[in-house]
């Protein structure tokens, strides 16, 4: 089995888990909510850590790149090499799709 499917399947699994272990948990209101506010619950950095992964290996313009995705209080930092300017602009709009995501700091580089 390659390395990228075994990723996907374990980051699918721990998503997966993730979420079925929250939905046994009473709700309860985060602190840094005001009374009032229409913002929702704030995202866990590694549920959107796994979520971008797991969108970047199952799209298929992107399932091969070697992106490294790290992400620190919603913000995400992409690093790795593409081909072109294109991919790092698919992979940006992609990214910026995914719910959690602040800001995306690209650290992307084109093959020389």
């Amino acid at each position: 089995m390659k390395m990228h499917t075994k990723l996907l399947i374990l980051s699918t699994a721990f998503f997966s888990i993730t979420m079925l272990a929250g939905c046994n948990k009473p709700q309860e209101t985060p602190a840094t909510l005001q009374s009032g506010s229409t913002m929702g619950a704030e995202i866990k950095d590694s549920d959107v850590t796994i979520m971008v992964k797991t969108a970047l290996l199952l799209d298929e313009k992107t399932k091969g790149f070697d992106i490294t995705v790290a992400t620190l209080k919603g913000d995400v930092r992409l690093t790795g090499v593409v081909e072109n300017q294109n991919q790092i602009d698919y992979v940006k709009k992609l990214v910026r799709s995914i719910e959690g995501v602040h800001t995306i700091h690209d650290e992307l580089s084109i093959k020389q």
